[in-house]
Parts: structure tokens; C-alpha cells; sequence
């Protein structure tokens, strides 16, 4: 099984941070991202600037970026102005959002699930298109989410011709059973299927775990596990990118990132933003594990 690990540092882990980066700084963190082997990022959000201005000058982001051979740079895109921006740059992959969720698609995005799926359906590019379904296993708004209400959202991406669907545990509730039976019946419909979990309530990286052992070979995560979405009221951070890469490896699981060079960007990114990060790997150093 092959295995992809996102980082989605410099768009979720940095969107909802008090400290503003300048383009340049953040493009220094896809750089150095890219250096540590990690095989996709998640490089730029092209939202209004003046809802979430920690996104501010995508484009100068993207400008600012050296490319390394092999490395798959994406953009998120919430709806068709950002599916115009993304397209004047050369990034490699579209990312696109759809709430679970008529009130959290609202207040994230200002789309219901319909209407985000007819802008998915309407968006013209000859690039992979990844789509995440935020509050797929809960939202704070509505509560439960009914997981079928979830796979119709993933057969209709499928059919919109989505290469693969992420589910987003947004507000950090989902438990291993519900990550492993969604995962599970969605990787009977989709051409791919990912993760991207927060560990609020101390259960994403059990979750990630459960994930695996269902199919998932996506795995979105953040550097240093900082991030929460500013439109999802108490979010805390992703599962941190080298806590889960630590795990991963530790199972025999290949994923082709350095982890000491990524342990390496963390305490950069300390440095950076001033303050200790949530993830706990970087802090604690790694360690070889006894085999067999």
C-alpha cells in the first residue's frame, strides 16, 4: 500500500494562528516542508483575504515557492473566484471544500452542499482535483452527522470527477469505530480515499490508525499540529504531520519524509511563531523502536 502524507501546515495549520506570516515565510515553510520529504502540500487557501486574512497573498506564496521534482503542490478552493485564482498559477493540485453540513457549509464557505457541488461540478481543470467534506463525523452546529448523508456527498464527487474525497474531522470528535466504517465503504466508491483529523478530544491519532487499517492512503496532518478553523467555534489543531509520521513508521509504514529533518522544521516553526507547538514528537525527540 502505497501511502501519501499532506501537510496542510501552511493553509489549516496557519489559518487560524494570531500571528500573521508574511508570503515569504510561509513560502519558507513549503520550502522546508519539501526538503523533509513530505510528498504533497497543502501550500496556499485562496479565500477573501478579509475573513481570513492569515491567507492573505496566495499567489506571492506561490511565487515564492522552489519547487522540488516530485513534490505535489496544492491550493484549496472554496468557490469559483478561487477556482479562477488557483488556475492563473502553476500549482499542481486543486484542493476543494464542501461541508457535510447545510449550517457549516454557511458559515464556512457561504454554500450549502448543493451549491458547493454545483461549483465543484462547474470548475474547468486538467489538474487532480482532491475534495474534503469538513464535519464529516460531526458538526457544532447541527451535531451527528448521519454517515449517508456523508457517502452521497462522496458519489457525488466521485461522479463530479473528484480523483479522490478527504474526510475532514473538523471539530476533532470522530472515534476509531466511525473512521473505520466510513473509510471502509467509501473506499468501495472512491478512486482514493484520505483523512484529515484534528485531535481535540485526544482521538486523532487512534482515529488515523483505525484509517489505515480500513484503506485510507491519504493522510492530511500539520506541521508542528498547529491549526482549527476560524469558522468552527473551541477548533483545536490537526494530528501534528511528524507525531503521525513517528507512528506510521514505527508500524512499518513507508512514507519517504526524514523525520528528523521534519522534527527539524517544527522547532523552526517555534521559533517563528513564538510559542511552544502543540505537537508533541518534535518536543520529546524520536525514537528507533525495537523490532520484530
Amino acid at each position: 500500500m502505497t501511502i501519501a502524507i499532506c501537510d496542510v501546515g501552511p493553509r489549516d495549520g496557519l489559518q487560524n494562528d494570531p500571528k500573521i506570516l508574511e508570503p515569504e515565510t510561509r513560502a519558507e515553510l513549503v520550502n522546508r516542508l519539501a526538503s523533509a520529504g513530505l510528498p504533497r502540500i497543502e501550500a496556499v487557501s485562496f479565500v477573501n483575504p478579509t475573513r481570513v486574512p492569515q491567507m492573505a497573498g496566495a499567489e506571492e506564496v506561490v511565487a515564492a515557492i522552489d519547487r522540488v521534482l516530485g513534490v505535489v503542490y496544492a491550493g484549496l478552493v472554496l468557490n469559483e473566484k478561487g477556482a479562477d485564482r488557483f488556475a492563473a498559477t502553476d500549482l499542481d493540485a486543486l484542493h476543494f471544500n464542501l461541508a457535510a453540513t447545510e449550517s457549516f457549509g454557511r458559515e464556512n464557505q457561504n454554500a450549502t452542499p448543493e451549491e458547493a457541488l454545483a461549483t465543484l461540478a462547474a470548475v474547468e481543470t486538467n489538474r487532480p482535483v482532491s475534495v474534503s467534506i469538513s464535519v464529516a463525523f460531526g458538526c457544532p452546529f447541527e451535531g451527528a452527522v448521519d454517515p449517508e448523508q456523508v457517502l452521497d456527498l462522496v458519489d457525488r464527487s466521485t461522479e463530479l470527477g473528484a480523483a479522490e474525497v478527504v474526510f475532514a474531522d473538523t471539530i476533532g470528535v470522530a472515534v476509531p469505530r466511525q473512521v473505520k466504517a466510513l473509510v471502509a465503504e467509501a473506499a468501495q466508491r472512491a478512486r482514493r480515499v484520505g483523512i484529515h483529523l484534528h485531535n481535540t478530544r485526544n482521538t486523532g491519532f487512534a482515529s488515523a490508525y483505525a484509517a489505515l487499517e480500513a484503506g485510507a492512503t491519504v493522510f492530511e496532518a500539520s506541521v508542528g499540529g498547529l491549526g482549527g478553523c476560524p469558522f468552527a467555534p473551541r477548533a483545536t489543531g490537526n494530528v501534528a504531520t511528524e507525531d503521525l509520521v513517528y507512528l506510521l513508521h514505527g508500524e512499518g509504514v513507508e512514507t519517504g519524509v526524514d523525520l528528523d529533518a521534519l522534527i527539524g522544521v517544527s522547532e523552526w516553526l517555534e521559533g517563528v511563531l513564538g510559542r511552544e507547538l502543540p505537537g508533541q514528537v518534535y518536543r520529546a525527540g524520536p525514537f528507533a523502536p525495537v523490532s520484530g
